[in-house]
């Protein structure tokens, strides 16, 4: 297992851009077709407009009939911070690299999962399918958004699991994104002759002062779904993680996560930019909330700031009831391996679960990584983890198919 993540994480997956793709695709389809499941390249329809890539998406079944588990996963990873995170590191349990916790060492686990279930002939009333896609980190266009699109995902779905990295509790709602890219424009002038010019990042202020008054509004409303997080062992050796973090209840509306602009610090800059990021929690029209956001920069475009916006995420939130069969089989066989039962709580960012529970299949995410180190630096996955996981993912199959 630690093998075949190691040469996962080896592979730069990285989205944003989305690039080597095919090279993770292509080993993933040589272990899912060598431990003896049907396979099924699910291609695009639609070529693409560019050289760019055009990923596909991938399958592996295990069981027969048309009542169907989803183990569901994504093969791309968010951008290092440095070329070294792509040369796995084995330290004692721990698995360091980009891709080992979100969620390169959830895929392994899965897939282990229904490897063990085949090789002992598991008598099970329906399948499990297991679908590995790209595109996650981005919000899913050219992975579970065009599954949706072409009617193929969750066909026949009773339930479904995602490996995303919990921290040891189960994720059965999620929050939904709308994230924008804001350009604010001016005119350049030199320093000394700035009556000439029009400054753009003064611009920008008075558009992130109105955003804050949105932002402190927001703010003030809580889900009632549970938000805090569990703590779990770590390598001594690294950084805890937040101490007693909270993930928060509260409706999130985050201003400039990513800015920049101007040429020169003696330039008065023509062009300045920033990020909008709005999570809204599962009681709040996603719809709603966009038209919020949006008539704030229109207000600012009426008044004369020239600024134009691009919607670069959007996706709605979505939950599961705990109650469901699935959820408590779930938790059933974490308190047996992990020897606790978990917590249900609300995820702080959007699901791919989203994408069945629309739909009325129940869909619960549950992995071996921390999320505080998903992203960073020194991300890693205890390999221990993964094992137990596997473990929890065919017992929790297991009961739930079983005849």
């Amino acid at each position: 297992m630690a093998r075949l993540l190691a040469e996962l994480v080896a592979i730069p997956s990285e989205n944003p851009p989305g690039k080597n793709y095919q090279a993770a695709a292509r080993v993933l389809e040589k272990h899912i077709r060598r431990s003896g499941l049907d396979f099924k390249r699910l291609e695009p329809k639609a070529k693409p407009k560019s050289s760019k890539e055009n990923p596909p998406c991938l399958l592996g079944v295990y069981g027969r009939g048309n009542r169907t588990l989803y183990f569901h996963g994504h093969y791309d990873v968010v951008p290092a911070q440095a070329p070294e995170q792509f040369k796995p590191v084995r330290k004692k349990h721990y698995l360091f690299g980009r891709g080992a916790c979100d969620m390169k060492g959830g895929i392994v686990a899965m897939l282990y999962a229904i490897r063990v279930l085949k090789e002992l002939g598991a008598d099970l009333d329906g399948k499990i399918a297991l679908v590995l896609t790209p595109d996650e980190e981005t919000g899913g266009a050219r992975g579970s958004a065009r599954l949706v699109e072409e009617g193929l995902l969750g066909r026949a779905g009773i339930g479904m699991l995602t490996a995303e990295p919990t921290s040891g509790v189960v994720w059965n709602a999620n929050r939904g994104a709308i994230s924008l890219r804001v350009e604010v424009r001016g005119k350049a002038a030199h320093v000394g002759l700035q009556h000439r010019g029009a400054n753009a990042f003064e611009r920008m202020h008075c558009i992130v002062e109105r955003l804050l008054a949105l932002k402190r509004e927001v703010e003030s409303r809580t889900t009632r779904y549970a938000a805090e997080a569990e703590e779990e062992s770590r390598p001594s050796a690294l950084p805890a993680p937040d101490q007693g973090r909270f993930l928060g209840r509260h409706s999130i509306l985050m201003i400039g996560g990513q800015s920049g602009g101007g040429t020169n610090f003696n330039v008065v800059p023509e062009s300045c930019w920033f990020t909008v990021d709005r999570r809204t929690n599962p009681e709040e029209s996603l719809e709603a909330e966009k038209e919020r956001l949006v008539s704030v920069l229109e207000e600012c475009k009426r008044d004369g700031i020239p600024l134009e916006w691009q919607i670069f995420q959007e996706g709605d939130s979505a939950a599961s009831s705990e109650g469901e069969k699935l959820g408590r089989a779930l938790a059933k066989n974490i308190a047996m391996v992990q020897g606790k039962a978990p917590r249900f709580e609300l995820c702080p960012g959007l699901l791919e679960t989203r994408f069945y529970a629309v739909r009325g299949i129940p869909a619960y995410a549950y992995g071996p990584g921390l999320l505080s180190v998903a992203h960073g630096p020194k991300e890693y996955v205890d390999m221990r983890r993964v094992v137990e996981c596997g473990a929890i993912y065919a017992l929790t199959a297991l009961e739930f198919l079983g005849k």
